[in-house]
């Protein structure tokens, strides 16, 4: 019986120092975090909102974490191929991603690499509306004078987007459902192709983020119909809103930061903290506005609560359009 005891008691003790190692090891691998390259997943092409995002961010990131921050574009399927990367990548911080509203979009409409439960959430990073932008190989210079001439051809014009269900798709699906018009849908790898394709007149009609269209604004192949915000913004000087023409359009984007599942909380924590000094700090702050996105930092806590209430919406408004139907 004694031995007994002593053998319960001498593995108790060994368990206590074993849990104490793993406890301090953690602590100290955080504390030492970051000792190599962080890698910062895109789910969008080069020359995408999302891309200009990420390096702006990503060059001061690398100075305040003194390690290099790699962007790395994964596009297509409207973001999938990066959730997936990262969903399968190891739980230590140097594998991040920089998911947008496309991404929601598409793992919501996938059912699969959901944002709210399959990632650790950072923070929420930045805001931006998008923007209706077409050809101007067509007569229309308005909203207005758009939907009339749309109506005027119904499934004759075609409108380009990032991927099936991502947020330039999803867009226009909202804009043509409120305005009663028809056009088709052509799905490309990134923004930036669908915008070439718009100045050269082989579709008509895209809806990219203002930080895409910020080197295009001047473009005379182009011809910015308005902003999806609510209210005019200070991102887009001048521009009216869709809602002006059709009233009740509202369409607003997002760019956050996400970490595999299980990640230490210490090191989201380190990330969260290092991310809000780069966004927040004044300079970084007014260079952000200049490439067409809003700074708007939340807690890790604030941005789950913010996934999993826009999941819900984007869920119905994903059903009300049937995007299946219309991909």
């Amino acid at each position: 019986m004694l031995h007994y005891l002593l053998i319960i008691r001498l593995f108790n003790i060994f368990f206590i120092i074993f849990f104490c190692f793993i406890t301090y090891s953690s602590v100290v691998f955080a504390t030492a975090y970051p000792i190599r390259p962080i890698r910062l997943m895109l789910g969008a092409a080069t020359g995408s909102g999302s891309d200009v995002v990420a390096r702006v961010i990503a060059t001061r990131l690398s100075e305040n974490l003194g390690q290099q921050i790699v962007v790395d574009n994964r596009g297509g399927a409207a973001g999938l191929i990066a959730a997936e990367l990262v969903a399968v990548a190891a739980p230590d911080g140097y594998t991040i991603w920089m998911p947008t509203l496309t991404q929601h979009l598409s793992t919501t409409m996938h059912k699969k690499y959901l944002l709210e439960k399959e990632f650790e959430p950072v923070g929420l990073v930045a805001s931006t509306p998008f923007m209706l932008v077409s050809s101007s190989t067509i007569p229309a210079k308005t909203t207005s004078e758009f939907i009339a001439y749309a109506k005027a051809r119904p499934e004759k014009l075609l409108f380009g987007s990032s991927g099936i269900a991502g947020s330039l798709h999803i867009c226009v699906e909202v804009f043509q459902s409120m305005a009663g018009i028809k056009m088709v849908h052509v799905p490309y790898k990134g923004s930036a192709a669908a915008i070439t394709d718009l100045m050269t007149g082989q579709i008509q009609l895209s809806c990219p983020p203002v930080a895409a269209m910020v080197q295009f604004m001047k473009n005379d192949n182009l011809r910015v119909l308005g902003v999806t915000s609510k209210d005019p913004t200070a991102l887009a000087p001048g521009q009216p809103t869709i809602a002006q023409s059709l009233p009740g359009y509202a369409f607003p984007g997002w760019y956050g930061v996400v970490t595999p599942l299980k990640t230490p909380k210490a090191i989201v924590m380190r990330l969260y903290k290092e991310f809000a000094r780069t966004v927040n700090a004044q300079d970084m702050h007014d260079r952000l506005i200049k490439v067409g996105v809003e700074p708007s930092m939340s807690t890790p806590e604030e941005f789950r609560i913010f996934l999993n209430r826009e999941s819900e919406r984007m869920g119905k408004l994903l059903r009300d359009i049937d995007v299946e139907k219309n991909k």
